[in-house]
């Protein structure tokens, strides 16, 4: 059966888990969790992704992210492949280290955040690295010390998670203590990792037909959420998909795209794909990345490698591209 497509969104909650090949460790030691840890700082600081949780656990790793204007697909590939080269060299190993591709889970974030919040930074705690929550309060490779206060970590956005707890910081800190504590009776959380309900509910047909029931709900491996976030994620995504089917049935590709952009902005289309720092190429570049990515569904890695440049500059000629449409009210389809 094929698998399913990832769905993503500037401003979309993922619950992300990471697991090593047929179980095995991803983490030997503490230099290799610090090494995993400097670049999901790293990576998420620069691509503005917010991080609100994580917990490292020797063979699989769990983050909660908010992505910003890059996708997740980008962040994670350049924080997984990064890891797996070092890890490799550092222990002289070969193949792959990640069980197949990470699991991500779309999340409705008013509902679930401070429960995902808690499920994360409860792992050490169940798979036994640290007896109680004490010790929790102090181990370095969880969000949880950081909330606590206790370890200062500069890419985890503590503000925003302990403003659910209360206004000033300390209180705050006490109630949200106070809530990690009873989530400890309650164990697994099978329903906060995705699968499960839509099948057993008899799949989206009747799940439809339940949208007046306020019982928080969960989709399948994807999403997170109750019905009407449910549907409202899933006809976005259908959306954006039909767009992509119907431009490429009207024939837009990367070239039809350039010769747009080039009639936009008055110059010859090879001027679009020329590298340099021209003002009037830069617009053409960001412009031609901003609807191949967003409109077309190119990915970021894959245009990088036909212009010849890095995925971060692609990324980030999406974003003013973005910005360069919206002043200039261009849409790639004149109406």
């Amino acid at each position: 059966m094929p698998r399913k497509a990832r769905i993503d969104a500037p401003g979309a909650l993922h619950h992300i888990i990471v697991r090593g090949i047929e179980r095995r460790r991803i983490f030997s030691d503490d230099q290799d969790r610090d090494n995993f840890v400097e670049r999901l700082g790293d990576i998420v600081t620069e691509t503005q992704t917010c991080c609100f949780a994580w917990a490292l656990i020797p063979n699989h790793a769990h983050i909660l992210l908010r992505t910003g204007q890059t996708p997740l697909a980008t962040v994670m590939r350049r924080l997984l492949t990064g890891y797996a080269v070092s890890y490799n060299r550092r222990h002289r190993r070969h193949g792959h280290l990640f069980q197949n591709r990470y699991k991500s889970i779309l999340c409705q974030e008013d509902t679930y955040l401070q429960e995902l919040v808690r499920y994360i930074h409860l792992n050490p705690h169940r798979a036994k690295i640290v007896k109680t929550l004490t010790d929790s309060d102090k181990y370095p490779y969880s969000g949880h010390s950081a909330l606590m206060g206790k370890i200062k970590r500069d890419f985890q956005n503590t503000d925003y998670v302990l403003r659910l707890f209360g206004k000033k910081v300390s209180a705050a800190r006490k109630a949200y203590r106070g809530y990690v504590e009873k989530g400890i009776a309650q164990g697994r959380r099978p329903e906060l990792v995705g699968g499960g309900l839509i099948r057993s509910a008899g799949g989206w047909s009747v799940i439809k037909t339940m949208r007046r029931v306020q019982d928080h709900m969960k989709s399948d491996e994807r999403i997170l959420g109750d019905g009407d976030f449910t549907q409202s994620v899933l006809d976005e995504a259908k959306e954006r998909l039909e767009e992509r089917c119907r431009l490429q049935a009207q024939g837009y590709d990367l070239e039809k795209v350039t010769i747009r952009v080039s009639s936009e902005l008055g110059i010859d289309p090879e001027q679009v794909w020329t590298v340099g720092k021209h003002p009037i190429t830069v617009k053409a570049r960001s412009l031609m990345c901003y609807w191949a990515v967003r409109r077309l569904g190119f990915s970021a890695t894959e245009l990088s490698k036909k212009l010849g440049v890095s995925q971060p500059s692609v990324s980030i000629s999406v974003k003013r591209g973005e910005k360069l449409a919206k002043a200039m009210q261009l849409e790639l389809i004149k109406d």
